[in-house]
């Protein structure tokens, strides 16, 4: 059956440009998420730590997603969309500076002060630029936009692995935990030093490149979306997002996705390493083949989408992510490695899929909706921790990939009964999705 939004047009007249300029940001919070992804295989090398206690890495990054969502909600609401992505990128260049006391330092604590600031940076850039992509063009076409928007985000990812691989993981000393054990600490620290401070450079040189970004952010000007006003009223916008099933399931489902999507990335590179005996710089090869596919993998499913429903593809694409685990646990060697790849294809669909379909019809309640949305990547700080903690106690990482399992069933259970497109259409908030001209608008006070 053809999808009715095969005949609408993606963007608007006159927003091509800042559609351009906005989409930039999303390769940038893809190459930051993956560069910290590495980070969980250098921490545990450097440091010799547990899988849990590397994972408290997702805990700060994701954790900080969660406090700064809804902030950034409530500024945008009262300012603009630039607002949000300026304090955004601000926050990402601070951030990004901190690793350079975090290395002289050598404590970890203070990495994951900086990976904390970095991330909330990178929260309100997601809680700003989503839904100013789905606003971007007609209604009936947001979750097609948002999917060609977050297209770009893996070639970010990309690019943060091939920076770790170049500037990080190759940097590190091959001596495990038991030699680093039987060190001299003069020894040991001179190693950590020079291990840290190659962590440091790629986040100090993103910084810089940031830094030119925010100049050119500031002195462009943005179109404003349409809105019912800056005013506040968040108990009557929480009451009536709450009695909105659709959306409030696609807060449940992306918290699950989310968690499932870290979890999965964050034990790649162990997962290839304990299959195929490959060190973390070798089999970050691998880590960086499902990235190409999940990029891909984005702009197939984004065509596909003018011909399929998105509640379909998600449902496909949940099921089929759901079988390649299963080789994932129950399999082993060059098979299980592959699978493990491939459901970095099917997990390309299910972030822009489940927010489009989620704050479908929202119309004056959308920002505050989006910010839930957002608020669920706290799913990528609380379940790979899990599943840290399964892999330390089963002593096989291979277990640890059952809570991802269990988190793509959560999804397909939602394509099952609330991906439909046409379930957001009659929802009681009215209204159409915000829309954008080409020009800026005043404010509403």
């Amino acid at each position: 059956m053809k999808n009715r939004s095969s005949n609408t047009s993606l963007i608007s007249v006159g927003n091509v440009w800042p559609f351009i300029l906005v989409t930039s940001l999303f390769f940038l919070w893809g190459l930051a998420n993956n560069m910290t992804d590495t980070l969980l295989a250098a921490f545990k090398r450097i440091m010799s730590m547990t899988d849990f206690q590397t994972s408290w890495i997702q805990v700060a990054f994701y954790g900080s997603y969660f406090c700064l969502a809804l902030p950034a909600a409530i500024l945008i609401k009262k300012y603009t969309y630039k607002t949000g992505v300026l304090l955004g990128l601000g926050l990402f260049i601070l951030g990004s500076l901190l690793f350079y006391p975090a290395s002289i330092t050598m404590a970890y604590s203070h990495f994951l002060v900086a990976l904390f600031v970095l991330a909330g940076g990178l929260s309100i850039l997601e809680t700003a630029a989503n839904p100013y992509i789905v606003a971007m063009g007609p209604d009936a076409t947001g979750t097609r936009r948002l999917n060609l928007a977050q297209a770009f985000n893996p070639i970010g990812s990309i690019t943060g692995v091939f920076l770790s691989q170049v500037f990080i993981l190759s940097q590190l000393n091959l001596s495990g935990a038991n030699e680093r054990a039987g060190m001299s600490e003069e020894q040991l620290a001179a190693i950590q030093s020079e291990e840290l401070t190659a962590v440091m450079g790629p986040y100090v040189g993103v910084a810089v490149f940031l830094i030119v970004l925010w100049l050119v952010v500031k002195f462009t000007d943005m179109p404003k979306a349409s809105d019912d006003g800056s005013r506040l009223d968040l108990g009557p916008t929480f009451k009536r997002l709450f009695k909105t099933p659709h959306y409030v399931w696609a807060v449940v489902a992306q918290f699950f996705y989310i968690g499932a999507q870290i979890g999965i990335w964050s034990f790649t590179i162990r997962y290839v390493m304990q299959e195929l005996s490959l060190t973390e710089a070798g089999a970050s090869d691998y880590y960086m083949a499902a990235l190409v596919l999940f990029m891909v993998s984005r702009f197939v499913f984004t065509a596909l989408m003018k011909i399929i429903s998105a509640g379909k593809l998600l449902l496909f694409a949940s099921l089929a992510a759901m079988a390649l685990t299963l080789v994932v646990i129950f399999g082993g060697g060059q098979m299980a490695v592959y699978a493990l790849i491939g459901i970095s294809g099917c997990m390309s669909l299910m972030f822009p899929t489940i927010y489009g379909l989620g704050i479908r019809g929202l119309g004056k309640d959308t920002k505050i909706g989006g910010s839930g949305l957002i608020m669920a990547i706290l799913g990528g700080a609380v379940l790979p921790a899990v599943q840290g903690q399964l892999s330390d106690l089963s002593g096989s990482i291979s277990d640890a990939f059952y809570v991802p399992l269990a988190c793509f069933l959560v999804v397909a259970l939602y394509a099952l009964k609330e991906g439909k497109p046409e379930a957001a259409d009659h929802q009681h908030h009215g209204g159409s999705q915000e829309a954008l001209t080409g020009k800026v608008r005043p404010k509403v006070v």
